[in-house]
């Protein structure tokens, strides 16, 4: 057996990558059935790409924080097991495509060695954490929310009770109220609020629950007024809890904690939080915000001398992508990253400029850029120089035409139509004929390849998202229009309007008029989000309603921007290999009882009592599969479970008391012991009661 031992690398991630390595092998064999490897994938941060064979890797980088150190490991990893191509997202991570899946566990291991992970950054399970860009450095910010967005990160790194979710789970900080994180999209967000309590201030966070994009977009919705500081994990992990227990399993289209919220409303949910605060291991959890010395990772080289060719286009890249801290006589700089793509050699070339002239940080940003912070004003001009020279200098930071885009169907198996495609072009029309936007604000274009939202278009101020549609015997490529979506601020924000389908290649002349209007009516100083209000969906839908008809198409309109073929609508295809789900679950639980008996020999009681309760819904899940019963969610299983085997002793008398110990003890050595001792008695019961019934059909 291959190892990836390495003294820097722990034994727990090192035995993750030795299974990963074993589960491919299993697949490849057909031992494996194809829904569960793909979900162990994920789950793992591999996704598989519409190329046969070829795997996206997504990185962790907690609240896009990284180093120089670091970009050189990207830059390294990307040449060694890729193309040389690094793609930034749109929730702080990046992303590495066309990797082998047969040399994914190594790659992985490599990442670890250098403090980086892929570790549940994909999966039913807590994804990314993400955070304002500008934590730390904001001059309105109320504090800084880096070593809470850390502290939450570390903590949920390998959560036990997060690892098998019904979906994602998402969750952002922002820094002040004008929730530059967009909380409102999330599972759960923080907004940084302080308070005075007997003369002193105290820091803490207004919390939202229940917001998401995807096909549904839904805004979250106030929970707490004012948490304290030492409050946010505990409060983070109960919030988990109980969306593991009662969030819908059976239909992946509800799964998302937004669908259980508004089945039994904010409140019963707070009710459902507080039964569970007895089994929480942390009733509190204090976080160290002891501030960084950054006086000791400042830069203390000379400026070089620098001559300005082009002092206009320097002045407008100042104006436009440079940002004022807090601190005295620094400044932030912006970085466009078109469609989100960066190459080995250039984000060498950053490191070494972050790492010899900047204080040695990078933060990705929420629309596929980068931050390069505690920059010295003297270095102002070598910065624009050194940037613009690897092609980077590019006026217009967050910007209009700064379009945010996912892979759409570059690689994605979900893709409908060419985004990046479109963002070319849509970029290339603004920097043409919109040169007065860059300076523009708050104005964001987002296209995403199918309904997903990978993009946000949902909360665009222009979006695009892709589809299919029929125009006489031809299959046309085409995108919906989204108007209007924009941040409040302090939780608060609209979602777009979805106006009309169009074809694909109409799209730059819809934007046109879009633009063309808002610079004509637009009310002095009035952003984009109030101007489309004043105007609204059906003053869009009338002045798109000729781009709508298909009644007459021509030959370009048939093929997708960036393509040369004519447009087909994708299938997808794919061998599956048939196995017993209910032995598997069998055979998984007994994996997850040596796991529990593994945290009871470390001491990890509540990992072990997490481990013991999925082992007892998953079996009695296994026997409702044999009745034909609804497993939808946790909570409906073990109720489900009681009433069809109750009248069984040994299976399902007194099940949900069973089960629901969980919360009702503190994780203790005693109570952890005993519950794995009660669940090793289950499933025994259980998989005898199966072999029987098999054995008599």
């Amino acid at each position: 057996m291959k190892s990836f031992n390495s003294e820097l690398i722990n034994p727990i991630v090192e035995q993750e990558i030795i299974d990963l390595a074993n589960k491919i092998r299993l697949h490849d064999e057909g031992q494996l059935d194809t829904d569960k490897f793909v979900s162990l994938k994920k789950a793992r941060g591999i996704y598989g790409q519409r190329q046969a064979g070829q795997q996206m890797l997504r990185v962790k980088v907690p609240y896009g924080r990284t180093s120089s150190e670091q970009l050189f490991v990207l830059a390294d990893m990307t040449d060694k097991y890729s193309t040389g191509r690094l793609h930034l997202t749109t929730r702080q991570c990046v992303q590495v495509h066309f990797v082998s899946i047969d040399r994914t566990p190594e790659l992985w291991a490599d990442l670890e060695k250098n403090k980086m992970t892929i570790r549940e950054a994909c999966g039913n399970n807590v994804r990314n954490l993400t955070a304002s860009e500008t934590a730390g450095i904001d001059p309105n910010e109320v504090f800084d929310v880096t070593p809470h967005a850390e502290a939450v990160y570390q903590y949920f790194l390998r959560f036990v009770p997060s690892s098998d979710l019904g979906r994602k789970f998402k969750i952002a900080f922002s820094n002040n109220e004008d929730d530059t994180s967009q909380v409102f999209m999330h599972d759960i967000g923080f907004i940084a609020k302080t308070r005075v309590v007997d003369g002193k201030e105290v820091r803490g966070f207004r919390v939202y629950i229940g917001g998401g994009l995807g096909t549904t977009a839904i805004k979250s919705v106030l929970a707490k007024e004012f948490v304290d500081e030492d409050q946010i994990i505990p409060l983070t992990e109960a919030v988990l809890r109980v969306y593991d227990r009662y969030g819908e399993r059976a239909n992946r289209a509800r799964s998302r904690i937004k669908f259980l919220i508004q089945e039994i409303g904010i409140e019963k949910f707070m009710a459902l939080i507080d039964e569970e605060w007895l089994a929480l291991a942390h009733k509190s959890f204090p976080i160290d915000t002891t501030p960084e010395d950054l006086s000791l990772k400042l830069s203390k080289l000379p400026a070089p001398e620098v001559i300005i060719d082009d002092q206009a286009a320097y002045d407008l890249w100042r104006k436009t992508n440079v940002i004022p801290q807090r601190q005295a006589g620094l400044f932030a700089v912006g970085v466009r990253v078109p469609l989100g793509d960066m190459w080995s050699p250039e984000v060498r070339k950053f490191a070494e400029l972050i790492r010899d002239y900047a204080a040695d940080e990078f933060r990705f940003t929420l629309r596929q850029n980068f931050l390069i912070r505690h920059v010295r004003e003297d270095l102002l001009p070598y910065f624009y120089q050194q940037i613009n020279a690897l092609g980077f200098g590019l006026p217009g930071f967050q910007s209009v035409a700064d379009v945010t885009s996912c892979p759409g169907t570059d690689t994605c198996n979900l893709g409908i139509s060419a985004s990046t495609g479109l963002a070319r072009e849509v970029e290339r029309l603004i920097l043409a004929d919109y040169p007065q936007l860059l300076s523009e604000k708050g104005f964001a274009i987002k296209i995403s390849g199918c309904m997903n939202s990978c993009s946000q278009h949902n909360m665009a101020s222009i979006g695009f998202h892709g589809a299919g549609m029929k125009a006489g015997a031809n299959q046309v490529p085409a995108s919906f229009i989204l108007l209007g979506g924009h941040t409040i601020g302090d939780g608060e924000a609209r979602l777009a309007d979805k106006i009309v389908k169009i074809p694909s290649k109409r799209c730059p002349e819809a934007l046109t008029r879009v633009l063309n209007h808002f610079i004509a009516e637009r009310a002095e100083g009035e952003k984009f989000g109030d101007y489309y209000q004043r105007f609204g969906a059906e003053f869009y839908g009338q002045l798109f309603a000729d781009l709508a008809d298909t009644t007459v198409v021509t030959d370009n309109e048939l093929i997708d921007w960036g393509r040369d073929g004519i447009y087909e609508a994708r299938d997808k295809d794919g061998k599956k290999v048939t196995i017993d789900l209910i032995v598997t679950l069998f055979e998984e639980g007994r994996e997850k009882i040596e796991n529990a008996e593994v945290a009871i020999a470390e001491s990890r009681w509540a990992d072990s009592i997490s481990h013991s309760y999925w082992v007892l819904v998953n079996t009695a899940k296994a026997l409702l599969l044999t009745v034909g019963a609804k497993t939808n969610s946790r909570a409906q299983i073990t109720e489900a479970f009681e009433e069809k085997f109750g009248d069984n002793p040994a299976l399902g008398k007194g099940f949900g008391e069973l089960v629901y110990q969980i919360k009702h003890n503190e994780p203790s050595e005693e109570f952890a012991r005993k519950y794995l001792a009660q669940t090793k008695a289950l499933i025994t019961s259980a998989s005898a009661f199966y072999q029987e019934q098999k054995a008599s059909n």
